[in-house]
Parts: structure tokens; sequence; C-alpha cells
């Protein structure tokens, strides 16, 4: 993958996670912190971290219960460990994290 189709596809998936989280969270402060940086913080105050890493092709997620890093395989952003869909698995993350059932949608 070039660096401009990763940008383009990083880019594309940081907007849809922004305005996922602001569907799915009203009460959540989402924030973009520019250059490919998504804050979101919850009403408790933890934050999650989601944000592009151009020199691994990776978008990565730092959240209350750890890192993860996710990769585009072709057809959609994988978690490096578990294979995980990344707005499946940011929707587990993010139920964790805020106490109640959140489900990302990417549409």
């Amino acid at each position: 993958m070039t660096e401009s189709e990763f940008e383009s596809l990083a880019g594309g998936a940081l907007a849809a996670l922004e305005r996922a989280f602001e569907l799915a969270l009203p009460d959540a402060d989402v924030q973009s912190k520019g250059s490919g940086v998504l804050e979101i913080e919850f009403e408790d105050g933890s934050k999650m971290v989601i944000n592009r890493h151009g020199a691994a092709r990776e978008i990565w997620v730092a959240a209350k219960s750890g890192g993860f890093h996710f990769r585009f395989d072709g057809n959609a952003w994988r978690d490096t460990r578990s294979g995980a869909e990344l707005f499946s698995a940011v929707s587990g993350l993010a139920s964790l994290q805020s106490g109640a059932p959140v489900q990302l949608s990417a549409s």
C-alpha cells in the first residue's frame, strides 16, 4: 500500500469513527486533534485515543484496557493480534470503558 493510499483509507476510517462515536455516545467529548488523531473523553473522564501511524501503515487505539494496532487487509482494518475488525473491536473497547453497550457502525 502506498503512503497516499494509506492516508486516504486511514483518514476515511477515522472520520467514520468520529461520526459513529458522535451518534452512539452523544454525551462523550469527541475531538479530532488534527493530523490523524481522534480523542474520545467518556463521562467518567477516561479517554480513548485513536490515531493513524504512517510508518507502520496502521491505525492505533489506546484505551483504558490496553493498546491495539489495526492493519488494512484489503477489505477491512483488522487487529494485528486477534484479527477483529476495527469498528467491532472499538465498540467492545468503548463498551468496557463507558460501562454501557456501545455499537459503532461504519455507515
